[in-house]
């Protein structure tokens, strides 16, 4: 297109044309572009349409003999409006101006300086201090730009988006003049007196807006970058949880005026029965309650107990424990964010057309403690809340991430196609929304699935998309054993292979570690089928349709802490990570308000990443290092011998940012260097090639 453009307008030349094609970058693209870009009607526009472009080119020369008040007055000419000499020297600085700030040189050169000696820094809008109180940290803030974490330059940006802050970026502008001066003045004649007059107006007119532009866009896309990161990090990790199981569950959504709603579901999460209890309002209502819960328990021989973590959960979980059920019963907390919006979605509606929605709620309950992935994946990742700043990223780049978990996690793990929803067969490799709504429909007509082969009668399921999605899809209780595995169908003849060669059946293959130590793989490698592959069909046979996730443990919050004011410094309580941040972790410890446990708190041995301690739906023990019951704060610890220093204030400042709390510092003016490397992030996401 840009070739296109310069040989329609006449100014493509051989060498221009080399230029163009040779560009390594897009940036690299537009400078090259840019001085012939068709440009709205500028300051050196006018100046040209006056004639003064000569007298430009005379000054820019710098020569000696120049006379700048001499040369200006040829060109003074009150019919084009250039009625004085000073009129004459002001049109032709514009022009130069304008050359200053398209030279490529130049324009590399300054990226470069706004690289290394870039700042971010903020200051608050007169009259919004009360306003935007959340944002005090910022509101006389500077730090260098290639130091800024992600997290801080996005609640900068928030800020300056909700009308609180204002944000530059830029270095020092001396240095940018020097640099200019050091590119374009050639002495210290009349005439170079008259370029350095327009190097300083092309810098803070024209060259500073622009580069500033570019270094916003080219910092967001690096706090983009990694926000998605944490944001697919954590919901990775929340959607490999470990499984209760198939069990027949009793799920309660919590709540004290409207009652808790109380569901019972099967081993294949089928809605049994449900109700609404009242265990927070009068005697009565407790005893009646509690006769429900342990009829329940019996009549549909309820093996587990899921609560939701919400309001009510610590007292309803205190109720539950108290009615005396049987031990083998497992009560447990469980995360119920985005379930709301699973029940109002057109996913939960097709489920449970003739329920309201806090019967669906409280089925969704139920089934995450199940399979968190199974029910999971029928949420926008967006709404499960493991994200930091999501809502201020690229949205299509953070689709893009995200559904890339999500597939990924389903088929690490494997999905059981005779009881997978439409929702989670739509993230098999080679399926979609399309052909997962077809296995369903296929299932629902003709019963489950006895094979694998049989998902080939699926309307438009052709031998590519079997290919893709086979190894991944999982049939228990099949006619062949191999169907429960993750071995693809194409391998089944290496396994019967080797069956017969040592005289057994592929289930006593699977089942004796002694016949399959016999085996030598390096007798069935062919052309098409290496070493690599049998090792890990073998390792396969070993574990058939083994499960990736951990193993689940039950998890309780320590009783009689059920709220902010019974928290107290010093104490050590069990937790849950609930998200993890560029800052810290997030901890559930049953008070309705999670704590946070910050980056050098979260180890005893220093580290840059909160992963590497923590990940999210851990269970961990965390100390209490100080509560702040009026701003809703808690400051936590996981080392073994957590220290009474606190973190960092600015980043203490983020918790309040990301959840509209009042801070209770003061901004912290010397924030500490980041490594150098964190430059080169940046610069790479500066000259990055934008397409």
């Amino acid at each position: 297109a840009i070739l296109k453009s310069l040989e329609e307008t006449g100014k493509l030349t051989d060498e221009l044309k080399a230029k163009v094609l040779a560009a390594e970058t897009m940036t690299v693209l537009e400078d090259i572009y840019l001085p012939y870009r068709p440009k709205r009607r500028t300051r050196a526009t006018i100046a040209r349409e006056k004639g003064l472009e000569p007298l430009a080119h005379r000054l820019f020369s710098q020569e000696a003999d120049v006379d700048p008040l001499a040369e200006a007055a040829a060109f003074v000419d009150k019919e084009k409006g250039v009625e004085t000499v000073e009129d004459a020297l002001a049109g032709s600085r514009d022009i130069i101006a304008e050359w200053v700030t398209e030279d490529q040189n130049a324009r590399v050169k300054m990226r470069e300086l706004y690289t290394s000696k870039g700042t971010l820094k903020t200051k608050v809008l007169t009259s919004k201090e009360e306003e935007g109180i959340k944002y005090k940290d910022y509101f006389d803030w500077q730090e260098p730009l290639a130091a800024a974490p992600s997290h801080r330059i996005l609640a900068m940006r928030r800020g300056e988006k909700e009308g609180f802050l204002i944000l530059r970026a830029a270095p020092p502008e001396e240095d940018a003049l020097v640099l200019l001066e050091s590119l374009f003045l050639k002495g210290d004649s009349p005439a170079s007196q008259q370029v350095k007059l327009a190097l300083h107006d092309s810098y803070k007119r024209l060259l500073s807006l622009s580069m500033e532009t570019e270094m916003r866009v080219a910092t967001k896309e690096r706090a983009d970058a990694e926000a998605i990161r944490v944001f697919a990090e954590n919901l990775r990790q929340l959607l490999l949880s470990p499984p209760l199981g198939q069990k027949n569950v009793l799920a309660i959504d919590p709540g004290f005026r409207t009652g808790c709603k109380v569901v019972c579901v099967d081993r294949q999460g089928k809605l049994l029965h449900h109700d609404v209890i009242y265990p927070h309002f009068s005697d009565k209502n407790v005893s009646e309650a509690g006769n429900t819960i342990m009829a329940l328990c019996k009549k549909y021989q309820i093996e587990a107990i899921a609560i939701g973590n919400g309001t009510a959960g610590r007292e309803t979980e205190a109720f539950v424990k108290l009615l005396g059920l049987p031990a083998a019963i497992q009560i447990v907390m469980v995360n119920e964010s985005g379930a709301s919006i699973y029940s109002a979605s057109d996913v939960a509606r097709e489920e449970f057309p003739d329920q309201d929605v806090t019967v669906r709620g409280s089925v969704s309950i139920g089934r995450r403690l199940m399979d968190p992935l199974a029910e999971l994946v029928k949420i926008d990742p967006k709404s499960i809340g493991v994200g930091q700043y999501q809502h201020d990223v690229d949205q299509a780049a953070l689709k893009r991430s995200l559904d890339d978990v999500v597939m990924i996690c389903v088929n690490n793990v494997g999905v059981e196609v005779n009881t997978a929803s439409k929702q989670l067969l739509t993230y098999v490799s080679g399926l979609g929304p399309q052909l997962a709504g077809s296995i369903v429909e296929y299932r629902n007509q003709h019963g489950p699935f006895p094979s694998r082969d049989k998902l080939k009668e699926v309307p438009k399921l052709g031998p590519k998309t079997f290919e893709q999605a086979a190894g991944f899809l999982r049939i228990r209780d099949g006619r062949d054993p191999l169907d429960a595995s993750a071995v693809h169908p194409e391998s089944y003849h290496l396994v019967d292979a080797m069956a017969r060669d040592l005289n057994c059946t592929v289930p006593d293959l699977m089942k004796s570690e002694e016949l399959r130590k016999k085996i030598d793989l390096t007798k069935y490698v062919t052309g098409k089928v290496g070493l690599p592959t049998l090792k890990d069909i073998m390792a396969e046979l070993a574990k058939p349709g083994r499960d990736p996730r951990e193993k689940f443990e039950s998890f309780s919050f320590t009783e009689g802490v059920e709220k902010i004011e019974d928290v107290v410094p010093g104490m050590k309580l069990p937790g849950v990570v609930t998200n993890i941040t560029a800052f810290g972790a997030f901890i559930d410890i049953g008070v309705h308000q999670d704590g946070l446990a910050h980056l050098s708190q979260l180890s005893d041995r220093f580290i840059k990443d909160a992963n590497e301690a923590v990940k999210v739906n851990q269970q961990v023990m965390a100390t209490v290092l100080e509560v702040d019951v009026k701003r809703k704060r808690i400051s936590l610890s996981l080392k073994k011998d957590p220290q009474s220093a606190q973190r960092p204030k600015q980043e203490r400042s983020q918790q309040q940012v990301s959840q509209g709390t009042k801070p209770q510092v003061k901004p912290q003016q010397k924030p500490q260097q980041k490594p150098h490397a964190d430059m080169n992030d940046l610069k790479a996401a500066f000259m990055k090639n934008r397409t």
